[in-house]
């Protein structure tokens, strides 16, 4: 059984490798031309919440592989993952704020903020994701 959560836990990482290379070959190089493309703009919105899905997916596999507590809310994975030292506590606020982010855009609670998810897509989703494969991967 732990094989197969470790096999799971590989093809996550490998999917949200693929959809960050995907992302970033579509994101536009200015706000400017973000919100001038409303096809690049949904593009880059639908690639930012497949990540955070995933991410959370991730975190969930790899909770299970470790026998952790699992939460009733989605967003307390991130706390749990902080509580057993697995990643720090900068980065699971990050990774909750993302969610609510990706809550927002999915469930279309209100006018998206463009310049509010260009800048996270150009200034943190990257490294964060990239953070939290590698602490995942350091306690495999």
């Amino acid at each position: 059984m732990k094989e197969e959560f470790k096999k799971r836990i590989d093809e996550k990482i490998k999917e949200i490798e693929k959809y960050l290379e995907e992302l970033y070959q579509h994101f536009p190089s200015s706000y400017e031309e973000y919100t001038n493309d409303s096809f690049t703009k949904a593009a880059c919105e639908r690639y930012f919440e497949k990540i955070i899905v995933a991410i959370i997916d991730l975190a969930f596999l790899f909770s299970r592989y470790k026998e952790l507590e699992s939460p009733k809310e989605e967003e307390q994975i991130f706390l749990v993952l902080e509580n057993k030292k697995i990643i720090n506590s900068e980065l699971s606020k990050r990774l909750k704020e993302a969610k609510g982010m990706r809550n927002f855009i999915v469930h279309e609670y209100g006018e998206i903020d463009d310049e509010l998810v260009f800048n996270s897509i150009a200034e943190e989703l990257e490294e964060d994701t990239k953070e939290f494969i590698s602490d995942i991967k350091k306690t495999l």
